[in-house]
């Protein structure tokens, strides 16, 4: 098989690169290289014979087009997208361009390259989404696949309206896709404005912590290898139109998350004082949605998966991988609005 994944220098997208290619998948990387990719994040595949990056932009239609035309590629998992729900408060214009419009030219093209090839059937187009479509839950439920869509950010809207946009090429054309919604991932290389990276660099800074209004706020955290599994999984057993959501059954506040961190630096990096006493209650973000939680029977009981990683053996292997990689976080932190608190006026 010849699989073109998009956002493939991206934190997810690399972590799916990683596990393709070192299963002998054939990969065509294709990214942008927009502000969050780092090409450093696949330097350990680089060079290897079953694997090509290619610099192009899913907003461009005719290089898309291009692009299939050059690879023919079996199977395309599309994770390119704007993800950063703080920068889509401040800017929703790059979000609707990449992740409905950026979706678009990527469907037109695989449903070209598609049919071009006389439609076969085992050919996918594997959409990559987020929980965050489905709005906010209360104190007890889960999202389910069949969760009515309710986005509250502009990121969200624009990655529901994805997942529309994939739904309707396979229904009105007949393109064979399968998708897949998240929860938050974390771990190496994930880029350093999201909330893990942010404490941790904080903490080892000396610099506040911060937390988000009352740090309640409840998400369901995933390990992102064993999302790239999960991923590789859907996109070898999962049935045409199906959908799956991914989970890691690792529920906590935001407060409990930082404070597990804090207690994994005073181990592993002990400070002058406890890392927990820079924590800094701040201003919540608008539309800051209450809690995030998965309901993962239909991927365990269909296709047998589950997380490998517990909140202990995940946060404490991740908060160990920037300890030992801080040139390439330094690296980054250069990057434009990497370290500001973004998304704080309606």
């Amino acid at each position: 098989m010849k699989l073109l994944i998009t956002g493939g220098a991206g934190f997810i997208g690399s972590a799916v690169v990683r596990q393709a290619v070192a299963r002998g998948i054939e990969v065509v990387n294709l990214d942008a290289l927009t502000y969050a990719a780092c090409l450093d994040n696949v330097a350990s595949v680089a060079g290897r014979p079953n694997y090509t990056f290619v610099q192009a932009d899913i907003r461009d239609g005719a290089a898309m087009a291009g692009v299939f035309a050059t690879h023919a590629p079996d199977a395309v998992m599309h994770l390119a997208a704007e993800s950063h729900v703080d920068r889509s408060i401040d800017g929703p214009a790059a979000f609707i361009d990449t992740n409905i419009t950026g979706t678009y030219h990527l469907l037109e093209a695989a449903r070209a390259h598609w049919a071009a090839r006389g439609k076969p059937r085992d050919f996918r187009f594997h959409h990559i989404s987020t929980d965050e479509v489905f709005g906010s839950l209360g104190e007890t439920g889960f999202f389910t696949e069949q969760s009515p869509y309710q986005p509250n950010s502009p990121y969200s809207a624009s990655k529901a309206a994805s997942d529309h946009l994939v739904r309707a090429w396979h229904e009105t054309y007949g393109l064979p896709v399968v998708l897949t919604n998240c929860s938050n991932n974390y771990g190496p290389y994930q880029f350093p404005e999201k909330l893990i990276p942010v404490v941790i660099l904080k903490a080892l800074a000396g610099e506040p912590i911060p937390i988000y209004g009352a740090g309640d706020n409840i998400r369901d955290w995933l390990h992102v290898e064993d999302h790239a599994e999960a991923l590789l999984l859907v996109l070898e057993k999962g049935p045409v139109g199906r959908s799956y959501n991914i989970g890691g059954e690792n529920e906590m506040t935001n407060l409990e998350l930082v404070q597990r961190l804090c207690a994994i630096l005073d181990r592993l990096r002990p400070g002058p004082a406890p890392y927990a006493d820079l924590i800094t209650f701040v201003a919540d973000r608008p539309g800051h949605d209450r809690r995030y939680a998965i309901d993962p029977a239909r991927i365990r009981a269909e296709l047998g998966w589950r997380p490998s990683h517990t909140p202990e053996t995940g946060l404490e292997q991740t908060v160990a991988w920037y300890l030992d990689n801080e040139t390439w976080w330094r690296a980054l932190q250069a990057r434009k609005g990497v370290g500001e608190r973004l998304g704080a006026a309606r």
